[in-house]
C-alpha cells in the first residue's frame, strides 16, 4: 500500500447500535489487532449476553463498508462471513450468546484473500463455502484456546502468517480515489475524482477492493463521519449539520439515514 496513504488513517467504522461496554444485560467490546494488520483489520470484537435474556434479542448492524467474520463461541467450527451491507441489517439473535467477529477494513478482506469483495456484498455465508482451510484454521484457534487475551494472540498469528502468503499488491489508482473518498468525508461528485482511470475501470476495482460502486462508498463514508460525530438530533435541526455533512436538505438525510442506519435520525437520539 502507498507509504502516504493508509485506511485507518481516514476511517473508523461505527457499529453504535450497542456502546462499548455494557448496555443493559448485553456487552459489546473491541480490541484492536497487532499493530502490523491495523492496514487490514479494524477489530477483533465480542457480542454477549452478561445473563439469559428473557426475551429474543435484536441486533442492528448499520452500513459500515466492511467485510465481517464471526461464530458463535458454541460453534466455532461453522463460522460465517458478512459482506459489506448496502444498507441496515437486524439479526434475530437467542436469549444467550456469545459471538466473536473479525472487522476489515475496506480492502482488508479482497487484499488479504485475493477474492474480490462484490461477491459477497448483502451476503451472509458460511466460511466453510468461501474460504474452507481459513475456516477451519480460524476454528482451530477458538477450539484450542478459551482465554480471550490467547484467543487474540492466536488470531494475530493467523491473519500474519496470511498476510505474508498474500503479498498484498495494490493498483494506487484506485487507493488514491479512495483516499480523496476518505479525506473529503464522502463529500465529492464521483466525476471530481481524478485517478487517470476510466469510469468503467474505477468502478471494477471498487467493486473488487471495496465490494461497491464509488458513489454506493461515499455515502457509506458520509453516513459513518456523521455518527463518528455523534451529533444530537437538536444540533442537527438548529444547527443544519446535514448541510455541513453534504445532504442538500434535511428530507434528504433523514432519507439516506434511514437507509443505512433502520431507524430515524430522532429515534435514534431518544
Amino acid at each position: 500500500m502507498s507509504q502516504r496513504f493508509t485506511i485507518q488513517q481516514w476511517f473508523q467504522p461505527q457499529q453504535p447500535s450497542i456502546r462499548q461496554g455494557i448496555e443493559d444485560d448485553v456487552r459489546y467490546e473491541e480490541v484492536s489487532p497487532d499493530p502490523r494488520l491495523r492496514q487490514f483489520i479494524h477489530c477483533y470484537w465480542q457480542l454477549q449476553t452478561k445473563e439469559r435474556l428473557t426475551d429474543h434479542f435484536s441486533y442492528r448492524v448499520v452500513s459500515d463498508g466492511c467485510v465481517d467474520i464471526l461464530f458463535e463461541m458454541s460453534q466455532p467450527e461453522r463460522n460465517f462471513i458478512t459482506g459489506l451491507s448496502e444498507a441496515y441489517l437486524e439479526y434475530p439473535l437467542s436469549e444467550q450468546f456469545h459471538y466473536i467477529g473479525i472487522r476489515f477494513l475496506p480492502t482488508g478482506f479482497s487484499s488479504l484473500f485475493k477474492i474480490s469483495a462484490a461477491e459477497l456484498t448483502n451476503r451472509f455465508e458460511d466460511l466453510d463455502q468461501v474460504l474452507p482451510q481459513f475456516s477451519r484454521q480460524l476454528a482451530d484457534v477458538f477450539l484450542a484456546n478459551s482465554d480471550w487475551a490467547t484467543q487474540q494472540e492466536g488470531l494475530n498469528l493467523l491473519f500474519l502468517e496470511q498476510m505474508l502468503r498474500a503479498a498484498p499488491d495494490y493498483d494506487l489508482r484506485v487507493f488514491d480515489a479512495i483516499a480523496e473518498i476518505l479525506q473529503k468525508q464522502g463529500q465529492l461528485s464521483i466525476r471530481e475524482l481524478n485517478t487517470g482511470l476510466s469510469p468503467r475501470q474505477l468502478r471494477r476495482l471498487f467493486h473488487f477492493h471495496i465490494g461497491t460502486s464509488p458513489k454506493t462508498f461515499s455515502k457509506i463514508v458520509r453516513f459513518q463521519q456523521l455518527l463518528l460525530a455523534k451529533p444530537s438530533i437538536k444540533s442537527l435541526s438548529a444547527n443544519k449539520l446535514f448541510f455541513d455533512a453534504g445532504y442538500y436538505d434535511q428530507a434528504h438525510f433523514i432519507k439516506e439515514f434511514k437507509h443505512f442506519y433502520g431507524l430515524s435520525p430522532t429515534q435514534v437520539d431518544q
